[in-house]
């Protein structure tokens, strides 16, 4: 199992408008949860007991967060929402931090042998990468492809 990625960085966890900033949040290694479809009053209880910031872009909720941390996030653009909540928190980017996360799920991925997911990604990939990480709460697979540095140059272009 990797190392734990934390490095001191708050858990957040990012409410039903904002699931792609949660994915590019645990992209770049942060511990953000998101639940489609989670109420409100559980929202804010989860952040309460798990000892969460809320990130948010609803006004309202942010007035109801008063025993929670909580983030309006204030752009609809995934990078700049990223981007407000990693200056607003003075996180980081880390590139030993970088897909450390499971981005469907949340939890830490390991590597994982190439003999080991033979049969489970395209042999294109197979053939082309050499290595490869697992995510051990959902099965899926990760390998450092295109969509890794488009992902990067998006976000960071300046990286």
């Amino acid at each position: 199992m990797r190392e734990d990625l934390s490095h001191n960085s708050p858990g957040f966890f990012a409410d039903c408008m904002l699931g792609r900033l949660a994915r590019w949040m645990r992209a770049v290694g942060l511990d953000t949860l998101y639940e489609r479809n989670i109420e409100d009053e559980d929202l804010l209880e989860r952040c309460r007991s798990e000892g969460r910031i809320l990130l948010t872009r609803d006004t309202l909720l942010v007035k109801r967060a008063a025993e929670v941390e909580a983030l309006l996030v204030v752009s609809e653009d995934a990078r700049e929402q990223l981007r407000q909540v990693m200056n607003h928190f003075n996180l980081p980017l880390r590139r030993e931090m970088l897909f450390g996360r499971c981005t469907h799920c949340n939890h830490l991925v390991e590597e994982v042998g190439k003999e080991k997911i033979k049969g489970r990604v395209p042999p294109y990939v197979y053939k082309t990468e050499q290595r490869f990480t697992w995510c051990p709460n959902c099965d899926k697979l990760f390998w450092r492809g295109t969509h890794r540095k488009r992902f990067l140059k998006q976000v960071f272009p300046d990286l």
